[in-house]
């Protein structure tokens, strides 16, 4: 199972970035991310054997506990990489408890390699050939974190498909 912990925003959250991803749908080469589907990864686990499942529960169980909600404000869009031709257009994500929960999960789980450093965000759109560059948008959304999950990424044809397999009420 290829896995990750996220938080996602609300469905009016979600919206709100997806009119914004209009801006990219005329452009050949860049491919929006469902808005449904958008989210800030805290720790991308890759794949995994559904054995580890019930550990990965209590992980996220515990690193939720570890961390009250807290309010995310989304900023300004970039890219990555920063200069150059970009793969990933995205909205710049900041909350006090985000750093918190990926560095306890990162600490919790030792063996999962981590070779980037944490920059929150939501991706927006992916490359998928030559693409231009769009303007800077700059959005002052804000939403409440209250849950960590636990997602199943499963790679399909037309692109990853998510699916929640539990939440963890932040404490």
């Amino acid at each position: 199972m290829r896995l990750f912990y996220a938080i996602f925003p609300p469905p009016a959250i979600q919206q709100a970035l997806g009119q914004a991803q209009q801006k990219v749908r005329g452009f050949k080469g860049w491919k929006p991310v469902p808005p449904h589907q958008l989210h800030i990864t805290l720790l991308f686990l890759g794949e995994q054997p559904k054995e580890r499942l019930p550990q990965l529960h209590r992980v996220g169980q515990a690193v939720a506990a570890s961390v009250p909600a807290f309010q995310v404000a989304l900023g300004g869009t970039g890219y990555f990489p920063p200069v150059g031709s970009p793969r990933v257009w995205f909205v710049k994500a900041r909350g006090e408890g985000l750093e918190a929960l990926a560095q306890g999960l990162q600490q919790a789980l030792p063996d999962i390699p981590n070779p980037k450093a944490f920059h929150a965000h939501l991706t927006l759109a992916r490359k998928k050939g030559p693409a231009p560059r769009i303007g800077p948008l700059v959005f002052d959304l804000r939403f409440e974190a209250r849950a960590l999950c636990l997602v199943e990424s499963r790679l399909e044809p037309a692109g990853s498909v998510y699916r929640v397999l539990a939440q963890f009420p932040l404490s």
